[in-house]
C-alpha cells in the first residue's frame, strides 16, 4: 500500500487528529441520524459492510452502540475478543491488521495500549476506529458534547467542569476544549493529576483550560458537570485510589455551586456513593442515560465518517 493510499484512509482515533469542520459534520449527521431512527427510518448507508469490533475488556455500551448501530446501517458486525485471536499469542499487531483488511471493511478496537492501537492504524488498508484506549475516549466525547448541545445549545463558551482523576476521558475532552471553543475547568488530586502529555495538551489550549485541586473552585458557575468511575477493572489500588478521591466526590452541595441550570454527565458505568451520590446521578439534572443512548447516534455517524459519507441522501 502506498503512503497516499495510507492517508486517505479515514481513521477516527482522537479527536485532536480532525479539525471543527469535521467533527461539526459528523455532529451533523448524528442529530440527522437520530431524528430518522424516530420516524422509523434507518438510511442503509453501510449495506454489506462488515465491521470488525475488537474487545481487550468486558464492555457494555461500547459493545451495543457499535453492535446495534453498524445493523441499524445496514452493514454486520463480527464481535472478537483478545483471547479468542491469535493476538493473546504474541501474533504482532501489525499482521493482525494486514489480515483483518483483508476480511472486513473497518475495525473498532477497544484496547488498553495506545501505541497498539496506532500501529493497528497505521498497518491497516481500512478505517480503525478508537473505541477507548488508557489515553483517550474520543466516541464518549463525541456522544457527549451531542448531548450537551441538544439540552443547551452550542457548547462554544460553555463553563465545563471535571471532577475526578486525569483519565482517558478527561483527555479526550482537553482535546475537544482545544477544537469546540468551551471552558473546562479540571479538580483533581496532586497524586492522580495530568501526565506529562497530558499538562502539554493542556498548555497548547491556552487559557481555555484550567485546573486547580479544588471541586468547588472548578464547579463555580459550572454549566456542566462530568466525572467517571474511580477504580477501573482489575485496579490493586481500589481502596488507595478511594482514600484519595473521597473529596471529589460529585453531590448536591458541589452541584450547588453550578449554575442554575447546569447539566450532570458520566460516561458509565456509575458506583453510587463513590465518584457520584445517588441524589445527583438519578436526580434533574443528570442526563446520563440521554448521554448513553447518544453513544448509539453518534458513534453510528462516526462509522458514516470513516467510510466516506458525509451526508444523507
Amino acid at each position: 500500500m502506498t503512503e497516499t493510499a495510507q492517508h486517505s484512509i479515514r481513521h477516527f482515533l482522537d479527536l485532536s487528529d480532525l479539525d471543527a469542520p469535521t467533527l461539526r459534520a459528523i455532529l451533523d449527521m448524528a442529530g440527522a441520524l437520530k431524528e430518522r431512527l424516530k420516524k422509523g427510518e434507518r438510511p442503509q448507508l453501510l449495506k454489506d459492510k462488515v465491521l470488525a469490533m475488537i474487545f481487550e475488556r468486558e464492555s457494555t455500551r461500547t459493545r451495543i452502540s457499535f453492535d446495534v448501530g453498524m445493523r441499524q446501517l445496514g452493514g454486520e458486525t463480527l464481535m472478537l475478543s483478545g483471547r479468542e485471536m491469535q493476538l493473546s499469542r504474541e501474533e504482532t499487531v501489525s499482521d493482525t491488521a494486514r489480515v483483518l483488511s483483508r476480511f472486513v471493511d473497518a475495525v473498532m478496537i477497544r484496547i488498553l495500549s495506545h501505541d497498539d492501537l496506532l500501529e493497528l492504524a497505521g498497518a491497516a488498508s481500512i478505517p480503525v476506529i478508537n473505541g477507548l484506549t488508557h489515553l483517550s475516549h474520543p466516541c464518549q466525547i463525541m456522544a457527549d458534547i451531542m448531548t450537551y448541545e441538544e439540552h443547551r445549545g452550542d457548547i462554544s463558551g460553555a463553563r465545563v467542569a471535571w471532577v475526578g482523576d486525569a483519565n482517558n476521558v478527561l483527555a479526550s475532552w482537553i482535546h475537544a476544549t482545544a477544537i469546540f471553543g468551551n471552558r473546562l475547568h479540571i479538580a483533581v488530586p496532586d497524586a492522580l493529576g495530568p501526565s506529562q502529555g497530558m499538562l502539554a495538551d493542556i498548555a497548547a489550549a491556552g487559557d481555555r483550560i484550567e485546573v486547580t485541586n479544588d471541586p468547588r473552585d472548578a464547579c463555580a458557575g459550572a454549566d456542566l458537570v462530568i466525572t467517571d468511575t474511580w477504580v477501573s477493572m482489575g485496579d490493586k489500588e481500589a481502596d488507595k485510589r478511594r482514600k484519595i478521591l473521597e473529596p471529589y466526590r460529585v453531590d448536591d452541595a458541589l452541584m450547588a455551586c453550578t449554575a442554575p441550570d447546569s447539566l450532570f454527565m458520566h460516561c458509565l458505568p456509575a458506583h453510587r456513593g463513590d465518584e457520584v451520590t445517588s441524589s445527583v446521578i438519578d436526580g434533574p439534572k443528570s442526563v446520563v442515560f440521554d448521554e448513553a443512548e447518544n453513544r448509539l447516534h453518534a458513534q453510528k455517524a462516526i462509522l458514516a465518517h470513516v467510510f466516506g459519507i458525509d451526508r444523507l441522501p
